[in-house]
């Protein structure tokens, strides 16, 4: 029976959520964007645990953190839910497992970190575990596309099944990122599940944004998976939607870092503030500084981008979409020239070498080239990355000649300005790349209420 207390004050009621495998807390800070505020979960990164704690708790007063665990040790207990209120469990396990980026670099790590024999392959079962111990009334898991074909295995499907078999309505669909307002091409796996007393999953996110290619196209993608039992066509954007955000909408207010390749360049510290160039030009710019009601009058951080000395020059020459093929002969343009103008013979092996190899890359044109790439200002980004931690070349800025910056990386994946990365810059760059966009959780996270009935 309901206290007079708990009448009037409905943010009692308000789900908990714990996040397994919550990264730097792209899922979490979506579900905290759609009016989540209650929040308990796991992660074995410290670093990644550290940021998701500052900006889920530590900003707001709140005294209380992430579990930084190997989460095969984590009890239901140790998660500290509330008996008391409806919990929904979230979270996106390892998927280096999966992924085909993941694959060759696993094989050469050895037999232990590739295929069957890879544990983290099968952590997934973790997350059921503690989903089904924390008797959820929701269940969201997030992976990536190569998921459905692991070694024959199709992951997804067989969350569903397990859940199935333990009293859940469960589906799995394939969300696009640009069809909820990141300026990203991102697509990836997504569970949902509520338990069957509670009722059926009848509403899947909507998008907010189109493709402004043929829908014709875009519907026929997905039925090649309609014949695994739980799977659900994605819904598709309404025709008189914006069309998808580009990079251009989504960075061109940010601070100007480096203009020319001749400028000396500086290392700023993730923590330096610098102004905003400009108002916010359009709607992501004002989605992005929405929180704290942001002004242009105002400094934002994460302003570090990378030291690539070598290839300033070679960024500055190169055209919205150019790869590595068209970087190298940049490079080879570059060196004749200044090879010609500093007379060195090619002839002189030592002085020649020597002075290429300040000019020019060395990686294979016929397997690297895709490393490189120079965004389109006119369009979505590619995915982003965890690599993105090692170097920036796959995001190369579209108009200042060097790789993006950790603040430019985290707009294009929709996390908001008040978000802060308090790690150094490899480490933000790599939880950006492993993240799920704020703004598409926020969308998963409008739906799991609309299936539950809930409003907050």
């Amino acid at each position: 029976m309901q206290t007079e207390t708990q009448t009037k004050n409905p943010k009692l009621n308000i789900p908990q959520v714990a996040d397994l495998f919550s990264g730097c807390g792209g899922l979490s800070y979506g579900f905290y964007m759609k009016g989540f505020n209650a929040f308990s979960g796991v992660e074995l990164n410290q670093q990644a645990c550290s940021t998701i704690s500052y900006n889920l708790h530590w900003r707001n007063g709140d005294n209380k953190e992430h579990l930084n665990k190997d989460i095969t040790d984590v009890t239901v207990e140790d998660l500290g839910l509330y008996k008391d209120k409806t919990v929904i469990t979230i979270g996106g396990p390892p998927c280096q497992a999966y992924s085909r980026i993941g694959k060759s670099k696993l094989k050469s790590l050895g037999e232990d970190r590739y295929g069957l024999n890879d544990k983290r392959a099968f952590l997934y079962k973790e997350f059921i575990r503690l989903a089904l111990a924390a008797d959820s009334q929701a269940i969201v898991m997030e992976n990536v596309p190569e998921s459905v074909n692991f070694l024959g295995i199709n992951i997804p499907q067989t969350v569903c099944n397990i859940l199935e078999a333990n009293g859940y309505n469960a589906i799995w669909t394939i969300l696009n990122s640009a069809d909820f307002g990141v300026p990203q091409t991102r697509e990836r796996i997504f569970v949902m599940a509520v338990k069957k007393e509670v009722g059926v999953i009848d509403h899947l996110p909507t998008p907010t944004h189109k493709s402004p290619g043929k829908m014709k196209e875009y519907k026929e993608k997905y039925q090649k998976f309609t014949r695994q039992k739980s799977f659900r066509i994605p819904v598709f954007p309404n025709s008189n939607l914006p069309l998808w955000v580009s990079v251009r909408e989504a960075i061109s207010d940010l601070p100007v870092l480096f203009p020319n390749a001749l400028d000396p360049y500086k290392a700023n510290k993730m923590s330096t503030k610098m102004p905003y160039q400009s108002p916010p030009l359009n709607d992501y710019q004002k989605i992005m500084r929405s929180k704290y009601n942001i002004t242009y009058t105002q400094n934002i951080d994460g302003n570090s981008f990378r030291k690539t000395s070598r290839d300033f020059r070679i960024f500055e020459k190169m055209q919205p979409g150019d790869d590595y093929r068209r970087a190298h002969e940049i490079a080879v343009k570059l060196f004749e020239e200044a090879r010609l103008f500093h007379n060195i013979s090619i002839n002189d092996k030592q002085a020649y070498q020597k002075m290429r190899k300040e000019y020019v890359p060395p990686y294979d044109t016929t397997k690297f080239f895709s490393k490189w790439k120079k965004l389109n200002p006119d369009k979505p980004s590619h995915t982003l990355v965890a690599h993105l931690g090692t170097d920036t070349y796959s995001h190369i800025h579209p108009w200042e000649p060097r790789g993006i910056s950790v603040r430019e990386a985290a707009r294009l994946q929709s996390f908001p300005d008040e978000f802060t990365f308090n790690v150094p810059m490899g480490a933000a760059f790599s939880q950006i790349g492993n993240a799920v966009p704020p703004l598409l959780a926020q969308g998963v996270a409008e739906a799991i209420l609309r299936n539950l009935n809930i409003t907050i």
